[in-house]
């Protein structure tokens, strides 16, 4: 997405999970230990965090400001704890919930990364289904089952908020 629309900016998130292989630390994510967390954590230098996945994740205020100064609109990929504690920090914020198509599907994707062992793919299943009944909460739903589609239905959301200056109505009529 942020090769079609250049106006925005990707945060590194924080996280105190161990790196996958193929990850950089800054890069994919800023890997910390827990100690670490808790003293930025306590420095207030966090916008949001949540404990997700048997494991903390986060995006430092550092992030957005960075992103911020370089002139570009800030996307956050977060999960849904972080989502709804952004928007009770920045009401203004757009709040897009980019589902699967159905849950058997999600399972399937899943596995087919190979990243996770079995325990952990049946908490991230476990932890969708809950994530899944706030999505309501959400301003746009956008189900990923076709990823091109997908990909123009968030490109229209965008346009909607930073070309054109918001919607004329509220974006849930626009979904």
């Amino acid at each position: 997405m942020r090769e079609r629309v250049s106006c925005l900016g990707l945060t590194v998130s924080a996280t105190t999970r161990e790196p996958r292989p193929g990850e950089t630390d800054g890069v994919s994510y800023h890997f910390m230990n827990d100690e670490e967390f808790d003293r930025r954590l306590a420095a207030g230098e966090f916008l949001e965090w949540a404990w997700v996945h048997a494991h903390r994740y986060g995006t430092l205020k550092s992030e957005v400001e960075r992103v911020l100064a370089g002139g570009q609109s800030v996307v956050l990929e977060i999960d849904v704890q972080g989502g709804l504690s952004v928007r009770s920090v920045m009401p203004e914020a757009v709040l897009v919930f980019v589902e699967p198509p159905c849950m058997d599907e999600l399972e399937r994707r899943l596995r087919g990364r190979g990243t996770e062992d079995e325990e952990q793919v049946r908490l991230r299943l476990a932890n969708a289904s809950e994530e899944m009944s706030h999505a309501g909460e959400y301003d746009v739903r956008i189900v990923n089952d076709d990823l091109e589609r997908a990909c123009l239905e968030l490109e229209a959301v965008i346009h909607t908020y930073e070309m054109d200056g918001g919607p004329s109505q509220d974006v849930r009529d626009q979904a």
